[in-house]
């Protein structure tokens, strides 16, 4: 009687199963002696069947013994109702601490001050915080769980229902908090990814226009006519690369200007890299058109030399068709030599018009 009559409930949930192990084992006794209880009424009615002498005394001696027995299996099953309720209240307080320090550990990863340094370590980040997520999606059932259970708790368990009250206002207290700094986190990696994509276009558009001076400076001024019109339309393909990063440029002036519309931390970063891009594009366009500016004098040049050649050469070959001092001597020759100083001054009309 003394283990039924107990009020010792343990301390946690380890401490109730080890009070209903050998709860359990106070059972199997129990159970063991209910055949000797039988044997005794069995004897007790034998007896009162053969009108014993003191017939009155085992009749009381019978019920004393099965009022006692049966007042032991109402005090053994509302101690093991008793226990069965403390193993669901610690079993569901374990639930809630375990829940809880999950909570903990993973609020210390969303309170990292790291946001990466680059585009590839924000992405990493990135992925990491999105599988935390997903954790959190997950325990969110968990948690509704364990709040239904808080409610099904206190109204099965009134006398512990204060307590129960407590652990459901700690476990949803860690639970807000958790998500506040997910989405607080969140937030922060998105703001550095946006921040690091512009930085990562900004790093290869001004590469790319270092790159593309140097590729315009590059060529010598042509010596020919052939040379000049090569470096024309390479010139004019340097044009075409131009042109075609124009929309990167957009891009990324458009990206930089959402960020400082959204009042991003690095806003005094990202508007010095927005005037550094400008500049760079300007600069770039201004070299492009003075070098072909150069190009095109240089085409003239060229052409100029071209021209003055062929009519120094022609000059020097009417040269030697003037000094000659054959004048015919017959009238057909002479008339042909006419007609050769006809064409002569023909052709130095055509020629007159070029040089002038």
């Amino acid at each position: 009687e003394a283990i039924v009559t107990s009020e010792e409930l343990g301390q946690d949930l380890e401490h109730v199963e080890v009070l209903q192990k050998k709860f359990e084992e106070f059972q199997t006794d129990l159970a063991a002696h209910e055949e000797r209880v039988n044997e005794v009424n069995q004897f007790a009615g034998k007896l009162i069947q053969e009108q014993h002498p003191e017939e009155e005394l085992i009749k009381s001696k019978q019920d004393e013994v099965n009022a006692s027995w049966q007042r032991l299996k109402g005090l053994a099953l509302q101690r093991q109702g008793k226990l069965f309720g403390a193993a669901e209240v610690q079993r569901f307080n374990r639930d809630v601490d375990e829940t809880i320090s999950w909570i903990k550990e993973k609020g210390q990863l969303m309170a990292s001050d790291d946001f990466g340094r680059d585009l590839a370590s924000v992405q990493a980040l990135l992925r990491k915080h999105e599988g935390l997520e997903r954790d959190l999606a997950a325990l969110e059932d968990k948690v509704k769980a364990l709040c239904a259970e808080a409610d099904r708790l206190q109204q099965s368990h009134p006398i512990n229902a204060s307590q129960i009250q407590v652990k459901r206002e700690e476990l949803i207290a860690n639970w807000e908090q958790i998500r506040t700094l997910a989405a607080e986190r969140h937030a922060r990696l998105n703001d550095s990814y946006r921040l690091q994509r512009f930085l990562a276009d900004f790093r290869d558009l001004t590469s790319w226009v270092t790159e593309m001076k140097a590729l315009i400076n590059a060529d010598e001024l042509a010596n020919d006519v052939a040379g000049a019109e090569a470096l024309l339309d390479r010139h004019q393909e340097h044009k075409g690369e131009i042109d075609a990063h124009e929309d990167s440029f957009k891009s990324a002036d458009e990206s930089g200007q959402a960020l400082l519309g959204a009042g991003h931390y690095a806003s005094d970063e990202v508007k010095e890299k927005l005037t550094i891009l400008s500049d760079e594009r300007t600069a770039l366009l201004e070299l492009w058109e003075l070098r072909r500016q150069q190009y095109e004098q240089c085409m003239d040049l060229q052409l100029f030399y071209r021209d003055t050649e062929q009519v120094d050469n022609w000059m020097s070959k009417q040269e030697a068709f003037l000094l000659n001092e054959d004048l015919g001597d017959s009238l057909d020759s002479v008339e042909a030599l006419l007609k050769k100083h006809e064409d002569f001054e023909k052709s130095l009309s055509a020629q007159e018009e070029k040089i002038t």
